[in-house]
Parts: structure tokens; sequence; C-alpha cells
């Protein structure tokens, strides 16, 4: 792919796998990218920067400031100039500082304030890359969204050989150019997202409804934006800002507001995505006044509610995707299944109830996406941004897709 037009950060710090900065600067800027080198201190005792600026064709910023010039290097500007920032290698310290916020250097402060994709390529010793605080650190920079190249398998420089190198540059150039190729997928599609719990009321201070968060639908319709869908996301009430993500926004409380407003749309969209968490029964009358406390007992009628899914897969096109999801506690897979063929679903993604960090209120989660032809793609439990992106890649698998 070319990268023409790319501009490209290169954060560089303290490893010995710094000389590999080097190559994959020439590699960027040969394949027409635009390179901007940022070092912490520690990388100037393994690299010059003088090599970086010569390969890049531009100034190795280190500080926040030219000493000789009295130039200041503002790193909000780098980080709103980036179209990606790659940090390569990243080491445990500087891992350390990304994961809890530590600015005290030009790169972590340009690393706070990018607004671009991040891509990481952690690079350390075999039993430093496995200690469970960089484990933990790097899957919360992964739950941030950051993307992580993970570490390759071979001889380290301690002499001993297992995982811990730094990606090789030519595979960080090849992540980069699927990064880039993939941004634009959906472009032109129109894509709904359903998402959040719905709320059914009892009387006007009560109500029925679960513990949704919102949180897999968001990552989703980010995920769909990000890659050039136009994305109208139908939502429940949840505790997320989603008034400044770009979406055509539609706030929906009960199960009969999320119908009407999702069948007012379903026709127009070329993807639908059904991750709300609907309530299956609502109350049967509602009480127009607060139900007061008396007696040991209280019964409430409920009646069954129109299941959104359903009705609108007996209307979906041919040429039109639906994605349904499944939260379920016993016979996970028949019940899944079962949901998949009755609601004419071209995929359905089960999670558990019962797996440890997966499902509702969660940042991370842990899926197995089903097919219509019995394919079937289980995840392991990562970050919801992810799983979204999983589900994207599932998506563009579907022989409908065009």
């Amino acid at each position: 792919m070319n990268l023409k037009g790319k501009r490209i950060l290169l954060g560089v710090t303290g490893s010995i796998a710094a000389y590999k900065s080097a190559l994959l600067t020439r590699l960027l800027i040969k394949s027409g990218a635009e390179v901007q080198l940022i070092m912490s201190a520690s990388a100037l005792d393994f690299i010059t920067p003088l090599t970086l600026a010569t390969l890049s064709k531009r100034p190795v910023f280190s500080d926040f400031s030219d000493k000789k010039s009295g130039q200041w290097h503002n790193h909000v500007e780098l980080g709103l100039w980036a179209d990606l920032f790659i940090v390569a290698p990243l080491s445990a310290n500087t891992l350390g500082k990304f994961a809890n916020g530590i600015c005290d250097n030009l790169l972590t402060a340009t690393y706070l304030s990018a607004r671009c994709p991040v891509m990481l390529a952690p690079a350390m010793d075999l039993d430093m890359y496995q200690h469970p605080s960089v484990r933990a650190n790097l899957q919360k920079v992964a739950s941030f969204g950051n993307i992580i190249l993970d570490a390759e398998s071979g001889e380290l420089a301690s002499g001993l050989s297992g995982q811990g190198r730094m990606m090789e540059p030519e595979h960080i150039l090849q992540e980069v150019n699927r990064f880039f190729s993939s941004l634009l997928d959906f472009k032109g599609k129109k894509v709904m997202v359903t998402m959040g719990p719905t709320q059914e009321a009892i009387d006007p201070v009560r109500f029925i409804s679960n513990h949704s968060s919102g949180k897999m639908g968001l990552a989703i319709a980010k995920a769909f934006q990000k890659q050039g869908a136009e994305v109208f996301v139908v939502s429940g009430p949840v505790s997320l800002d989603l008034g400044s993500e770009g979406f055509h926004l539609y706030s929906v409380h009960s199960v009969d507001e999320m119908y009407k407003a999702a069948k007012s749309i379903h026709d127009q969209m070329d993807i639908c995505v059904f991750a709300a968490a609907v309530a299956d029964y609502s109350p049967k009358v509602i009480a127009s006044e607060k139900i007061k406390k008396q007696g040991e007992e209280l019964s409430i009628l409920l009646k069954k509610n129109v299941d959104i899914a359903l009705e609108l897969g007996k209307s979906k096109r041919s040429n039109q995707i639906h994605v349904g999801f499944a939260l379920e506690t016993e016979k996970e897979e028949l019940h899944a299944k079962a949901k998949l063929e009755r609601k004419n679903f071209d995929l359905i993604v089960l999670n558990s109830a019962k797996e440890e960090g997966a499902g509702f209120q969660h940042d991370t989660n842990k899926v197995k996406i089903f097919h219509k032809d019995g394919k079937a793609v289980q995840s392991d439990l990562l970050p919801k941004s992810k799983i979204a992106d999983l589900i994207l890649d599932e998506v563009k698998n579907l022989p409908v897709w065009v």
C-alpha cells in the first residue's frame, strides 16, 4: 500500500531494539509517509538523533524545547498532526507511564494529547514481558483503544530465547498498511446499532430494566464509524457520552420507543446490529401515581414485549446484514444458534453471563460468533473495542457483503 500523505509520529524509547527504529523509519518513508520522530531521554543512549533525522528528513525531538534556539516543541500540535502514532520500541518503563497517565517527558505528553490511533510495539526481556504488572499494563492500554503489536519470539539481548523481541520493522509496516487499508471498508454504508438497556415503567418513578451499560454497542458503533460508515445509534438510557461522537442519535427508554425508532430507519440501512439488552416483558398496566408501600407482597402483571430483531428480521432485504447478540447462562450455544435462525440473523454474537470479565458493565468481553453456515469464531477475553473489530471482520466475511 502507498502511504503517501499519511502522517506518522514514531516514538522511540530506551531499548536495545531502538536500532530497529532506523529501519522502520526508512520503510515508512519509502512507502510515502511523512515521519516525525520523538525520542525519550534513555533512547538517546541507544541510537543517535542524527541517524533518525537523516532518514526521516526532519529534526528529531526529545525535549519540550530546543536549548540552542529556544524553540518550543508543542506536544499538542504533534498529537494533532499525526494520522497514526507508533511507539517502537516500547519499554516497560514507558508502558507503565502510558498506562497510568504519568507525563514527565515530551513522548508521554504527546501520547496523552494524541487524538489519532496509537500502535505500541513492546520490546523487553522474556521474564519482563511475562511479568503480571507488564501484562496488566498492556491490557490496560489496549482497553484505551491502543493497538498492541505483540512482541515476537526469538533470541533476546540477554541471551535467552522467547517472546520479547520487538515486532520486526517489516511486520510493523504490514500492520500499518493493514490499518490504513481497513479504515474505509464501510465507506458509503449506513449502519444502525441498537444499544444499552430499555426501561419499562411500573409507575412514574420505578421501572424494570437490566445491567446493560451500552459499552459493547458503543464500541461497535465507533468501529463502524472509524471504517467510514454513517452510523445511526438507537440507545436506551446509558451513562455514556454519545452526543459528541458524530452519530445520528435516537435516545429512547422503552422497548416500544426503541422499536419505533429502529423501524423508522431500518429500510435505509445496509447493516443492522442489535446489541441492545431489550426487556422481554413490561408491566401490563402502568400506575399513574407512585405505588405506595402496603402489605407484604406486591404482584405486577407483565405482558410480552415486541421482539425488535425478530420483527425487523421479517422485512430484511437479501442484501441487508443483521447481526444479533445472545447473553446466556445455560445451553448457551444451543440457544444462540436457535436465535440465529429464528430472527433471520447473518451472525450472532454469544457471550456468557458466567464468564468472568465479560458481559454487562465490563470494559472487556469474551465472545463466540456464529455464522449461518456453521462457522464459529472464538475470541479471548479482550477489550470491547477489540471485540468490535473482530465482529466487523466477520461481517466482511459474509457472502452478502459487497
